[in-house]
């Protein structure tokens, strides 16, 4: 018999979530990545898609460019932790 555990009960503290997000080529012009964000965003608030999210249990919650970075610097550190705790190896 195989018991599931949420990641949490094994590493107190512990949030793991699925994100989706856009990225651009290295260093585009800032207008360009303005543009992106604003169309962006503005779709992400469509009732519409928003409603989407939800049938499918999820939800839009976008994020200002500026956080883009770091966000996936704060992602790779967190999800580091989790390989080194199981021990996994590349073969």
């Amino acid at each position: 018999m195989h018991v599931a555990a949420a990641v949490s009960e094994i590493l107190p503290g512990f949030e793991a979530s699925a994100r989706n997000r856009i990225g651009a080529p290295k260093a585009p012009p800032a207008a360009i990545i303005d543009k992106l964000s604003a169309n962006i965003t503005a779709g992400l608030a469509a009732t519409t898609l928003k409603a989407r999210f939800t049938d499918v249990g999820g939800e839009t919650v976008p994020m200002p460019s500026a956080g883009f970075a770091s966000s996936i610097v704060e992602e790779t550190e967190k999800w580091a932790k989790v390989v080194r705790f199981s021990g996994a190896k590349v073969n």
